[in-house]
């Protein structure tokens, strides 16, 4: 049995798919990316391999994308994460026309067209506000779990604005609201709508189409998500697991080359 590799090497965390010759996904990982790069590919490779019962030489072709697609040695090709997780986002979802990708240090917002090929992007890269880290960083100081503050900034029937676009600066404001006794429900609504505002601009930038598809590990918080349906004015697309949505393209991607 043949497979092909997408390795999808981000700042926070790494993930790898396999696909089969048809496209069909054979397993895949997703792990910490640590402080080496280049050993948490090689460690998810190895897990999908396992996971799947196949050795190394199965491997036909492999393509790397992410932050440290540089540092992969063994891959045949490296293409941008804006092209993978366009190509994955069609794949999965065919309608898309607009790609909202949120991951652990940055954000992009892609255009795509009937074809899944890119139009068009916008990328923030220069803050970690609005990403995946600022959210990690403000659950550990409001003490909860990044699993469950999505749904505790849902259910909050008010919310505490937070003025500071800053992650730094808005960890110091979270903290004086705290011992303000505000509640935790309503400062995480704060930050989350926080972070919709910020990637909202990258948004206007480009311009949105419908249907949008969200990618990356903060689409499994359910905060951000409605946040961005209620500004949006539609539903927002989202996988069942949208973290390996990059990895998938790289993935579709190697059976091409």
């Amino acid at each position: 049995m043949k497979v092909f590799l997408g390795l999808d090497v981000g700042s926070m965390s790494t993930e790898a798919v396999f696909v089969d010759e048809r496209g069909e996904i054979v397993s895949q990982v997703i792990r910490s990316t640590g402080a080496k790069s280049i050993e948490a590919a090689e460690a998810a490779l190895q897990e999908g391999l396992q996971a799947a019962g196949l050795p190394r030489e199965a491997i036909e072709k492999c393509v790397a994308t992410g932050y440290g697609r540089i540092s992969v040695p063994f891959a045949d090709k490296r293409v941008t994460e804006i092209t993978c997780h366009g190509m994955g986002a069609h794949v999965l979802f065919p309608n898309t026309r607009t790609v909202i990708d949120i991951g652990g240090q940055d954000s992009k917002v892609i255009r795509l067209d009937e074809s899944g090929k890119v139009t068009d992007f916008a990328m923030n890269d220069k803050c970690a506000a609005g990403t995946g880290r600022f959210l990690e960083v403000m659950a550990e100081k409001l003490d909860v779990s990044l699993a469950e503050m999505g749904g505790l900034a849902v259910a909050a029937k008010e919310e505490v604005s937070i003025s500071s676009v800053c992650t730094v600066f808005a960890e110091s404001e979270v903290v004086s609201l705290v011992a303000q006794d505000h509640p935790k429900e309503e400062i995480l609504k704060g930050l989350h709508r926080s972070i919709v505002n910020r990637n909202w601009a990258l948004m206007q930038s480009v311009g949105v189409e419908q249907a949008v598809t969200m990618t990356g590990g903060v689409a499994k918080n359910v905060g951000v998500v409605k946040l961005l349906e209620e500004r949006l004015g539609d539903p927002i697309q989202v996988s069942e697991e949208p973290q390996i949505v990059g990895a998938l393209g790289a993935a579709l991607i190697a059976r091409t080359i």
